[in-house]
């Protein structure tokens, strides 16, 4: 039996190991050293895809692989695999009966040391035949001094199983647009209140104006560059659906290349508007239902705007050629590959990001608690391929003209459980929370360490059992494969702020900001507005027996991370401009002491003013007074502006002279929930 064999060599290769060298003296063939075999294996076969291994090598031994080359079989495919030069690997892989030896990664001479420091040359994909038992395949492999561990080929999920409500024929019922003020056609903008939420109790009856990512006005100053690339690592995206193929990332040389040859010598065969990481090779659109996420998650990214057609998306353009973000398919999801989301399709497909200019990796999928991960040593020690892909994408500059690194987006999952599920949870990376259009965390959200923001999500249940809505306008509009649907989760959740990060960084380039990676992340978790108020009472869902049961709001207070994301916010953060929140429909005296210099400075304000656009934008009907260093002014919606203040620097002696005038902008962020004392809640 192939079983028998397997552990009889373990033993073997142990023994010979023992006996060659007192400088590597290997594993013992004690109960210690089979321990010490069995601490190098990850994860298990049942978990994991069928036919392969993930092996990570000793630095000597991966370079002696890679000069061999990939390891295959001779002849027909029942030859002799070639050797590796590494003696003890070499009677393993023979005894295993491997088939194949191949690099798992591929990157460029250009960032080799980045990809070095990653560790990706040292990982390798050992294939099988399909009936091969894997316990005892890797408990061999794992006995080689050379091999610092074997990790099976384990499945990860989309961060949500919920169904679409598609937006077509009779539910296709646009909300009216009016009141949005913004500039744009797309005729279902007014449905899109996770955008610009002016309350409308169309779309739920207890909607509360302002819960929403305020880019409204956003939008004013930036609405995405060409240049900034973000991968959607998900279901394969409809290149070809009219709301995104503008905006879709093309590979011209592949494009206008030949079938089946690399025309770019990027390592990647017909790599169009993306890769297929669950096959190693082009993309695959999955028809019906199944399809959505992928697609879904693009358009909320960056649906193209102002093109008089669906829906917008974050940061996709202002409907001239040349404007909006670029959308990259990385597919880890594909029905047909045994492979579908799998490990391998997921460092894989994150590596071709970076390999070809992404900036900002969007990754919807996650792994389901039984995965036991409760803390990033474990995710580090158990999912290293992985993790190892997505240090490398961290560390490649692809937008260099302002950030010295990648931007990691996930969700943080649909559990309801009191912590981030992984990859998001881990302390480098962005873990995103969901909330509904009453500002309430949506109930299926998790919360707790590891959750870093919030965004919203959707929640059906809201406006289905308080209103009889079977439309589900509560949840996130966007788009699917050959038309539109409404969804929900922390999946649609996370890429409003992969979008408003992209939009951060467009906003970088038109300015000429440059920022690290850790300064970039901190700007996204800082221009916030404040979510715990609206953490009390309870709510319903339904569950999948279609019983009601209840969540309690308060066990999230605190736990949702920083708090709601502000895409206004973000563009004046990074333009440096101080932002001050203020209360919807009550005057506010604002002391700009507090934000000049330590707050004691000596001044006097000599004019306050605000453009007649950012006046309308914040419903204000009279221009600001001052008094002192006071300034009053009352905003009558929700909304953002810039207030001009002209300041005299110094004192005036009375007789002709004077301090100088100077000149600070202050950003104006009007929400229903501010306070007058200009904090955040």
């Amino acid at each position: 039996m192939k079983i028998f064999r397997i552990y009889i060599l373990a033993l073997l290769v142990s023994l010979a190991t023992v006996s060659c060298t007192e400088k590597e003296p290997g594993v013992s063939a004690g109960p210690e050293g089979q321990a010490a075999v069995s601490g190098k294996i990850i994860h298990r076969a049942e978990d994991a895809v069928g036919g392969s291994l993930l092996v990570y090598l000793s630095e000597d031994a991966a370079a002696a692989v890679t000069q061999a080359g990939p390891l295959t079989r001779s002849g027909s495919g029942d030859g002799v695999l070639r050797r590796s030069g590494v003696a003890a690997l070499d009677m393993a892989l023979a005894e295993t009966g491997a088939v194949s030896v191949s690099p798992l990664f591929v990157y460029p001479e250009r960032n080799a040391r980045e990809a070095h420091a990653a560790g990706l040359h040292r990982w390798y994909l050992v294939t099988f035949d399909k009936d091969m038992d894997l316990d005892g395949a890797a408990h061999g492999l794992a006995a080689v001094p050379e091999v610092t561990y074997v990790e099976f080929n384990r499945r990860l999920e989309p961060s949500d199983s919920f169904r679409p409500v598609v937006f077509t024929g009779a539910s296709a019922t646009a909300v009216p647009q009016a009141g949005t003020g913004a500039a744009f056609n797309d005729p279902y903008l007014g449905n899109q209140w996770h955008y610009i939420n002016t309350g409308n109790t169309e779309i739920f009856s207890g909607i509360r104006e302002g819960a929403d990512i305020n880019v409204r006005d956003a939008w004013r100053l930036c609405t995405g560059d060409p240049r900034v690339i973000v991968a959607i690592v998900d279901q394969c995206v409809d290149w070809t659906h009219e709301d995104l193929a503008a905006n879709m990332w093309v590979n011209e040389a592949e494009k206008n290349g030949t079938p089946g040859v690399d025309d770019d010598g990027n390592g990647y065969t017909d790599d169009i508007y993306g890769y297929n990481g669950a096959t190693n090779g082009q993309l695959e659109l999955t028809p019906g239902d199944d399809g959505w996420h992928g697609t879904h998650v693009a358009g909320t990214v960056a649906a193209v705007n102002n093109n008089g057609t669906g829906v917008c998306g974050v940061a996709g353009g202002n409907g001239t050629p040349g404007s909006g973000v670029r959308l990259m398919s990385c597919q880890v999801f594909d029905p047909k590959s045994d492979e579908s989301g799998s490990v391998t399709a997921s460092s894989r497909a994150i590596t071709y990001a970076a390999n070809n200019g992404a900036c900002i990796i969007q990754c919807s999928f996650g792994y389901q608690p039984e995965a036991n991960i409760t803390s990033d040593d474990r995710y580090t020690q158990v999912y290293g391929a992985e993790k190892s892909a997505i240090d490398y994408f961290s560390t490649v500059s692809n937008c260099p003209e302002v950030l010295d690194g990648g931007l990691v987006i996930f969700a943080a999952g649909n559990d309801m459980i009191s912590t981030s599920g992984y990859p998001g949870g881990y302390r480098d990376y962005i873990s995103v929370t969901a909330m509904s259009c009453d500002y309430t965390p949506a109930y299926y959200t998790n919360y707790g360490p590891g959750c870093n923001v919030a965004a919203p999500g959707g929640d059906v249940y809201q406006s289905y059992l308080t209103d009889g809505d079977q439309q589900g306008r509560s949840q996130i509009l966007s788009t699917v494969p050959g038309g539109y649907a409404y969804l929900q989760g922390t999946s649609m959740a996370c890429p409003h702020v992969s979008g408003v990060a992209a939009l951060g960084l467009s906003y970088a380039l038109e300015l000429g900001k440059k920022f690290t990676r850790e300064e970039f992340n901190s700007i996204l978790l800082t221009s916030v507005n404040g979510i715990d108020r609206y953490c009390t009472g309870t709510k319903y869902y339904l569950t999948q027996y279609g019983g009601r049961q209840t969540v309690d709001l308060s066990a999230h207070k605190g736990k949702m991370g920083t708090g709601y994301i502000d895409a206004y916010q973000v563009l004046m953060n990074v333009r440096g401009t101080t932002c001050i929140p203020v209360p919807v429909g009550e005057q506010t005296q604002i002391d700009i002491s507090e934000y000049i210099g330590d707050g004691d400075a000596t001044f006097s304000v000599l004019t306050a003013e605000v453009t007649a656009d950012d006046k309308a934008a914040l419903g204000m009907t009279s221009d600001p007074r001052t008094f002192g260093k006071t300034i009053l002014l009352t905003c009558g919606r929700t909304g953002s502006g810039i207030l001009k203040v002209s300041l005299r620097a110094g004192t005036n002696s009375g007789s002709g002279m004077s301090g100088k005038t100077v000149e600070r902008e202050f950003a104006l962020v009007a929400r229903q929930g501010h306070t007058q004392n200009g904090g955040w809640l």
